[in-house]
């Protein structure tokens, strides 16, 4: 945060001061919304949520450091009072990068947004200072706050920006405006909110309709490889540069594989020439999301080798994103458990088919641990039967799905599809799907636990890893595959 006194931030969010005896004291630390953040210099974000009301801990804020608080009314402690603290905390994150004058790279997607941001983040930083957003804080709150971390040193600014809606993403653009804008994928994901993929599409491009012109430094980074994407080229005045294993892009992925752990590589051919890229990251879809880090990267000139190193040193900055860990008694756990989408679904047992390859061939086996894909409206029977079916053509040994009436159809799929007797099992919650597996998983197995956040499956993935090697492990299980 750059320091700004009480005054600036009054005029800035088109507040009022309240208790403030000297207008001129500077906030010089973060901006913060959880009072227990505090410290000396910060500004405290009175939030009023539906179970806690950040206004009742004001007077602690300060007590702590707060120079002073934001809220929608007066505290009885030193107090900028707004109409909406929302609409306030964005518009003293546009003031801000409006006074930094910082480079801000915005990017969206359906899938795969956190763990493009993270890459992009790890090239940039190579070059300049870098802010980028913590984990998936992409709404109208997380992003400002972000925002406001930028300081005087920072150059660029990489900013995730997730929808919920038609007119989300223009109002993030609009809190702090991006000269570089990229868009990954329209899938599925919230598509029963949206009703249906071109509302997605729709949503997605006011990124790019919200960039610079050409000739004043915009440029819209686009997937050549899917269509609804592609098409945004028609919706912006920005520079149209693209990404893809396409022949017609311009930063392509060409001779992609996969090793033995399932990490890929590929060669990298950008404008200016070609770098072998191996990535530390689990599965052939972080392959796009690598491209598309190198088309941000490449366009603000950083050189291809200089790329293509970073990436091959990048990892993941966000939890539980295909997290692998490898137990001392050779078990394999693959925590993915953040989020999930048919989309991100299936890139994930495609990843465990490959890394457990040469598990199976030493006898070990694969075990796809999934739960419930949220908000996919009419199409969730459909997309978890899908889902079920992928596995069992993938040759998963076995299948846990976990939990109601969407794990009863990721079951239904596989059975559908050929999975009989043990391979595939329906389990109540996650702690029976814990009892499960330590009593079945063995030395030399690989166990992918993935679902939607809601469904809380990391508790499973942590418990894998937390367990004592001899302990409860080393049942026998059952041979075979899901079929």
């Amino acid at each position: 945060m750059i320091p700004l006194s009480l005054a600036e931030v009054a005029r800035a969010v088109g507040g009022s001061t309240h208790d403030i005896p000297d207008s001129d004291v500077q906030v010089t630390g973060p901006v913060v919304r959880d009072s227990r953040e505090v410290v000396p210099g910060s500004l405290f974000v009175a939030f009023a949520g539906e179970r806690v009301d950040g206004h009742d801990f004001a007077a602690k804020a300060v007590a702590d450091g707060a120079v002073a608080v934001l809220a929608a009314r007066p505290v009885g402690a030193p107090a900028i009072v707004v109409d909406d603290v929302q609409t306030a905390l964005g518009a003293l994150a546009q003031h801000v990068i409006e006074r930094l004058g910082v480079t801000v790279v915005a990017l969206t997607g359906s899938a795969g947004k956190t763990s493009t941001k993270d890459l992009i983040a790890q090239l940039l930083q190579q070059a300049a200072p870098t802010v980028w957003t913590p984990g998936s804080l992409n709404n109208e709150i997380g992003l400002p706050l972000t925002a406001l971390t930028a300081d005087q040193d920072t150059r660029h600014l990489v900013l995730e920006m997730g929808a919920r809606g038609i007119g989300h993403i223009r109002y993030l653009t609009g809190l702090t405006p991006p000269r570089i804008g990229l868009v990954l994928n329209v899938g599925s994901a919230h598509i029963g909110e949206f009703g249906g993929k071109e509302q997605i599409a729709q949503a997605k491009g006011e990124l790019v309709e919200a960039l610079p012109a050409a000739a004043d430094g915009g440029i819209a980074v686009l997937n050549a490889d899917d269509p609804l994407v592609i098409a945004m080229r028609e919706r912006t005045r920005a520079r149209v540069v693209t990404f893809g294993e396409s022949a017609e892009a311009d930063y392509q992925g060409q001779n992609v594989r996969l090793s033995d752990r399932g990490q890929a590589i590929f060669s990298l051919r950008t404008p200016t020439g070609c770098a072998d890229v191996t990535l530390r990251l689990y599965g052939e879809h972080h392959v796009s999301n690598a491209l598309a880090a190198a088309a941000v990267a490449g366009e603000l000139g950083m050189p291809v080798g200089e790329i293509a190193s970073a990436l091959s040193r990048a990892g993941s900055l966000s939890h539980w994103r295909m997290e692998v860990t490898e137990r001392p008694d050779g078990v394999t756990v693959v925590n993915d458990a953040y989020n999930a989408n048919p989309e991100s679904m299936r890139a994930a047992l495609r990843a465990l088919a490959a890394m457990g390859r040469p598990a199976q061939a030493r006898g070990g086996r694969t075990w796809a641990v999934l739960g419930k894909m949220a908000e996919l409206g009419e199409q969730a029977l459909t997309e978890h039967d899908a889902v079920g079916r992928l596995a069992v053509r993938l040759n998963v040994s076995k299948l846990v799905a976990v939990g109601g009436t969407e794990a009863a159809w990721l079951q239904m799929g596989a059975y559908n599809e050929g999975s009989w007797g043990e391979e595939s099992v329906h389990v109540s919650d996650a702690e029976a799907a814990i009892d499960l597996l330590r009593s079945e998983v063995r030395p030399g197995d690989v166990v992918l636990v993935k679902a939607s956040r809601s469904v809380g499956l990391e508790s499973v993935a942590l418990a894998l890893i937390e367990a004592a090697p001899g302990g409860d492990l080393g049942g026998t299980g059952r041979e075979g595959a899901v079929r």
